[in-house]
């Protein structure tokens, strides 16, 4: 069993419709996973019909790494496995780039709280699904749960502590 990381390489595809609202001109989502690269620079237009326009986001890689097989078994069992895009607001044309692709939900929640990222998750192909069920067959090994005890609270030292003071209150002392 090695430790090293494996990686695959995935093209994604985007559609931007464009919507109606006075704060936002334009809704993202992304419409799949090819698992060949296409021979296309990134942000080709791949269809447009009326207010919508498909978009070869580009190519990303994908990283299992084995200490992280406890967040691929979740996403495996989690009843779809599932295919998350990470996509990043940017100045240049067409105002998104591909930020990254991941089947560990826990990246994806370091992510989320980025802020402005546009997160979204689609079906795993069943191509890499089984990659990652090969991964996870060699790699992962169960971590025994261990319980953590509580320290127990001394009701006699509790009793011994001075009161919180309330700023702009007196104290009084009786």
């Amino acid at each position: 069993m090695s430790g090293a990381a494996e990686t695959r390489g995935v093209g994604i595809a985007v559609e931007r419709q464009r919507i109606d609202n006075p704060w936002v001109d334009a809704r993202w989502r992304v419409t799949g996973a090819l698992p060949a690269l296409p021979d296309r620079a990134p942000w080709t237009v791949l269809a447009q019909d009326g207010e919508r326009t498909g978009y070869y986001a580009g190519a990303a890689e994908i990283a299992l790494h084995p200490g992280e097989t406890e967040n691929y078994v979740a996403n495996l069992k989690g009843g779809q496995p599932m295919l998350y895009v990470i996509l990043r607001r940017c100045a240049e044309a067409p105002g998104l780039r591909l930020l990254a692709v991941t089947v560990d939900p826990g990246e994806v929640d370091a992510h989320s709280d980025a802020g402005d990222d546009l997160i979204e998750a689609i079906p795993l192909p069943p191509d890499l699904a089984g990659w990652m069920r090969d991964f996870v067959a060699r790699h992962h090994t169960d971590r025994p749960f261990h319980k953590r005890q509580r320290d127990r609270a001394d009701p006699e030292a509790l009793a011994r502590r001075a009161p919180l003071a309330h700023p702009g209150k007196e104290q009084r002392h009786g």
